[in-house]
């Protein structure tokens, strides 16, 4: 089992708990993203740096990423790919998307698109708040434990 992040857009607060949890228990986490970032010093982990092309760190982990994997994004049409892939993704806010969901969220984000582009709906998300790095931690802990147990 790996760790996969979608680093181009994951907070940093986010990054910090994956790190301690792949020490705590030795787990290989793999940082993808067009830009060059940091890391701590950890033979555990490691980073990918993908071109600028639209997509191309996204592209870059479905290709990797094996069956039982998890993976940190906020992107729903990657987060569907890892659920098919066998996979679980989870979203920086801890929203977790697994082969049972993932179809029925990308079609309510396709929605909420649609409804966007037609002018309906306007603004984004609310801020990163302490609530939502809470429940990122609690998905990647309920997460980690099933694959470890499993395995």
């Amino acid at each position: 089992m790996e760790i996969w992040i979608d680093a181009d857009a994951c907070p940093g607060e986010i990054r910090e708990i994956v790190f301690r949890a792949s020490e705590r228990l030795q787990l290989s986490v793999c940082l993808v993203a067009n830009r060059k970032v940091s890391l701590p010093q950890s033979s555990l982990i490691r980073s990918v740096q993908v071109g600028r092309d639209f997509n191309a760190a996204d592209q870059h982990i479905a290709q990797s990423m094996g069956a039982g994997d998890i993976v940190i994004t906020g992107d729903v049409p990657l987060a569907a790919q890892v659920a098919e892939r066998g996979g679980v993704a989870i979203s920086p806010r801890g929203e977790v998307f697994d082969a049972e969901n993932a179809g029925e969220k990308l079609s309510i984000r396709d929605f909420y698109q649609e409804l966007r582009g037609g002018g309906l709906i306007q603004g984004g998300p609310p801020p990163f708040s302490p609530l939502d790095r809470h429940r990122f931690a609690a998905a990647l802990d309920r997460e980690l434990t099933k694959r470890l147990k499993g395995s």
